[in-house]
């Protein structure tokens, strides 16, 4: 008989989940491409108009206009395909596979960095598997967005800085020399999460969480010279890749702005912070972002489409009604009738302080992490009520109920593994960027759209592998 040696059995599970991953993914691209809705579009045209005019821009009043919009990172990469594919969504698509493929090897190294020793291969396997199998982060593979590219430079980050907290090889506090700073992992990290930031703006929250572990790890006053030298790498590698995005502002735009501009605003364009100050006081179902904010300014918003909930009383409903229809008028929200949104906003802030600032956002937090993720597919996403939605659609509610249990599943595994490895230094880290992200996200943010906690899976990820690690 022929024996399997350990090493081959390794090169055939890598082999088996990396051809998994990679059918999945595929399948995702060739079944259910988006190209067309959301910011696909803008981002398309703002890398072809870059890669074959030379301008960081868009046509505004009928001719090409430089913009600070968007952070350059995720057309730069659309470009970059452009350049070798031509203009093709599907070809960004696949290099996206291809990236979010390199991204479950570096979760699956997230995974081992947790684990003791003798578990460590299993770890490994079982996050490249978890990874691998994903189907919320291999779905956005498929849509000219920024997950993929996000969650790539995110995971990358997090394996450096979980080098700075296992200290398995550089120490935070050695090294003053320059060679010695550009080899650190927190000007490394800094680097990756600076580019990162010209991705996605919010990507520096992974610092904040880093600073927090490493503020309560270096407390002490003997300490303090190790947190002030890690913390000024990081600053200065996050800030290296902003210097040239926020000169191009300067001497294009005459704006000081190192990332975008809060709202993706144009130059004096009115952003209606009165009506998001209303809608934060009750919007926690994803379902409200499509009947509210993603029709302001081009569609009517009917009274009838805004939730009970929104209201405190029948006077109140009637204030919003006759606000709704000033804006229906004219589908726009002027300064005037912002204001009286802000207003309606302060009243029923003063009246129920607790659910503005407390119950709304849990309310969202559990919309981003247990909603079905469906936002990418052909589906309802509707589960009840159970025997209708059977009978009505069946192939609709299986996958449905699918997705539901994959996330519960994937959820469940990452709490279990957090427990199981809760003395590693490098969980409290993990966790702590989960939290302030989910916090950020649904306190911040006006609109709880579930792929703003993608960056976060492979943590959840890592975590989960924890479970086969053996312990209890």
């Amino acid at each position: 008989m022929v024996s399997i040696t350990p090493h081959t059995k390794m090169r055939v599970n890598v082999s088996l989940a990396v051809l998994a991953g990679l059918a999945l993914r595929v399948f995702f691209v060739l079944k259910f491409p988006v190209t067309e809705s959301g910011d696909a579009p803008f981002y398309i045209e703002l890398a072809w108009n870059w890669l074959k005019k030379g301008v960081y821009g868009f046509p505004v009043n009928g001719q090409l206009t430089p913009v600070d919009m968007r952070v350059p990172g995720y057309p730069a990469f659309l470009a970059a395909v452009f350049a070798f594919a031509g203009n093709s969504p599907r070809a960004a698509m696949l290099a996206q596979v291809v990236m979010d493929m390199a991204t479950c090897f570096l979760i699956a190294l997230i995974a081992a960095r947790l684990a003791p020793e003798a578990a460590r291969r299993r770890v490994t396997l079982a996050g490249l598997w978890l990874a691998a199998l994903c189907p919320f982060t291999a779905n956005y593979t498929a849509v000219v967005l920024t997950e993929t590219l996000t969650i790539f430079l995110t995971t990358l980050a997090i394996l450096i800085l979980l080098e700075t907290e296992l200290g398995r090889k550089i120490d935070a506090a050695s090294g003053v020399g320059f060679t010695k700073a550009l080899l650190n992992p927190w000007f490394l990290a800094g680097i990756v999460v600076g580019f990162g930031a010209l991705v996605r703006p919010e990507t520096p929250l992974l610092l904040l969480a880093a600073g927090l572990v490493m503020a309560r790890k270096w407390w002490r006053p003997a300490n303090w010279t190790r947190l002030l030298r890690a913390g000024l790498l990081l600053a200065v590698g996050m800030i290296l890749p902003l210097v040239p995005w926020a000169a191009r502002n300067w001497r294009t735009l005459h704006d000081v702005q190192f990332l975008a501009p809060r709202y993706s605003e144009l130059p004096g364009e009115y952003t209606p912070l009165g009506f998001s100050a209303w809608t934060n006081t009750w919007l926690w179902h994803f379902r409200d972002v499509y009947l509210t904010h993603w029709k302001l300014n081009e569609e009517e918003i009917p009274i009838d489409d805004i939730p009970a909930s929104a209201f405190d009383s029948p006077q109140e409903r009637g204030r919003v009604s006759d606000l709704l229809d000033d804006y229906n008028e004219e589908l726009t929200v002027g300064p005037a009738l912002d204001q009286q949104f802000r207003e309606i906003a302060h009243e029923r802030t003063d009246r129920h302080p607790l659910r503005t600032y407390l119950e709304i956002p849990f309310l969202r937090a559990l919309t981003l992490w247990f909603t079905p993720r469906i936002e990418l597919l052909p589906y309802s996403g509707h589960l009840r009520p159970v025997r209708v939605e059977w009978e009505d659609d069946r192939p609709d509610f299986l996958t449905t109920l699918s997705l539901v249990a994959a996330n519960f599943v994937y959820l469940g595994m990452a709490l279990a593994g957090a427990w199981i490895a809760r003395r590693q230094p490098g969980t409290g880290f993990l966790i702590a960027f989960i939290i302030l992200r989910t916090a950020f996200f649904t306190t911040f943010v006006e609109t709880p759209e579930p792929r703003y906690v993608l960056e976060c899976f492979p943590a959840v990820i890592a975590l989960g592998a924890q479970v086969f690690a053996g312990r209890r």
